[in-house]
């Protein structure tokens, strides 16, 4: 597609797509806009659904990505209840039969949650609005949960059900809770937090089967139960819909490093369901976070519309867990090495204050902070630049101020 396009259908209305019509309309794109959506709820954002609505002291309009006023600006048609089960070219086909052409389309429709073969129809997983208020209200009248998988989601859950007074066990399967994102090593200061919340841990444990919806037997023999399971084992890429058209769809889908989708003609995708092109890793990378979906956009918007692409961002992910934000600067999986920056967690200390470095080689990958928010300013542009290690450990003053 060479011309600016005059309408463009966006086809997820989750946060990757909401953010994609806003930043069409910020770069200026005064043609029409179309955004789909599978579920009938307007627009809405996930971080919260783990953590103030699972709480209580959010409610479902709090979540809400736009206000009437906020969709009026935007001047978008909104087509929610339908989900997409074919493209054709720049064609959108919905569910209903009825189907949406625009002169370039952006994918965003997410992820679902993974399940275990023979999963009772009981078992709880978190995605979407509907999940959270069903999780809540079971919780509100039970004394105990089994979490199955201690990533974000397994470590945001456990930390409201233990707020509210329940029993929790959570079975990893790996080494440590949130080892795919902090590594092992780190992932052990995050174990720690699980612990002294009297959370019942147990690492290296999986599911052999269920025996029912609140029952399972584990990898180890033991027979667990709860009067609420929920399950939270990662995600899987909605892109069945996609099947036939010769796309790669095999760890989502294949993208550029500015979204567009290979094997197309203006069609780009972000968020949870697109592998990007990533320089930096040398292979396309998927990433299903946030802030990941929000710094897409952008630069799906300024692709569709031929202007210059911004400066890349530094991946930022964070996590509140037990009382402190898990924050993630970075590529710590690309590192082979971690060093202590601040703080004594990694020596036993406390884990509140504790900032460590990913390096690979010489270089700085990543960094990772548990509640230390202000010293973690200093790190970020030296990630951003791949700063060598020598410098990263130079002492200096930290900022003090201007921090939240």
């Amino acid at each position: 597609m060479s011309q600016r396009p005059e309408h463009v259908v966006v086809v997820g209305a989750g946060l990757g797509g909401v953010r994609a019509v806003e930043q069409l309309r910020s770069c200026g794109f005064q043609g029409r806009l179309t955004l789909l959506g599978a579920e009938r709820r307007a627009p809405y954002d996930r971080p919260p659904l783990s953590k103030q609505f699972l709480l209580g002291t959010w409610e479902a309009e709090r979540v809400a990505l736009w206000d009437e006023a906020g969709l009026a600006a935007l001047d978008v048609t909104l087509r929610l209840g339908q989900s997409a089960v074919a493209l054709h070219g720049t064609t959108v086909e919905l569910a209903d039969g009825s189907s949406v052409r625009g002169d370039a389309v952006v994918l965003a429709t997410g992820v679902t949650a993974r399940r275990i073969a023979g999963q009772p129809a009981d078992v709880r997983t978190l995605r979407t609005l509907d999940d959270a208020v069903g999780l809540r209200a079971a919780l509100a009248e039970a004394q105990s949960l089994l979490v199955v998988g201690g990533g974000f989601i397994g470590a945001e859950v456990a930390h409201a059900a233990r707020l509210s007074g329940l029993r929790v066990t959570v079975l990893e399967a790996l080494a440590a809770p949130c080892e795919r994102v902090l590594g092992a090593q780190v992932g052990g200061l995050a174990a720690r937090l699980f612990i002294a919340a009297g959370v019942d841990l147990r690492c290296g444990v999986s599911v052999r089967r269920f025996l029912d919806g609140r029952t399972v037997e584990t990898s180890d023999g033991d027979t667990l139960s709860a009067e609420v399971v929920l399950l939270g084992i990662g995600s899987v890429p909605a892109v069945g819909w996609l099947d036939g058209l010769g796309l790669d769809l095999s760890n989502g889908l294949a993208c550029d490093g500015a979204g567009r989708v290979l094997g197309t003609d203006g069609v780009w995708a972000l968020g949870d369901m697109a592998a990007w092109a990533d320089p930096i890793r040398g292979r396309r990378h998927r990433s299903e976070h946030w802030t990941s979906a929000v710094d897409q956009a952008g630069v799906v918007a300024r692709s569709v519309l031929g202007l210059a692409a911004a400066p890349a961002a530094v991946p930022y992910v964070w996590s509140d867990q037990f009382g402190l934000k898990i924050q993630v600067v970075g590529r710590p999986d690309l590192a082979d090495d971690v060093v202590p920056l601040h703080g004594d967690g990694l020596a036993g200390g406390p884990v509140a204050g504790t900032l460590a470095g990913y390096f690979a080689g010489d270089r700085l990958v990543g960094v990772v902070g548990f509640g230390a928010a202000r010293h973690l300013l200093r790190y970020r542009p030296l990630v951003a630049s791949g700063a060598d290690r020598a410098t990263v450990l130079t002492p200096v003053n930290e900022p003090t101020v201007g921090v939240r």
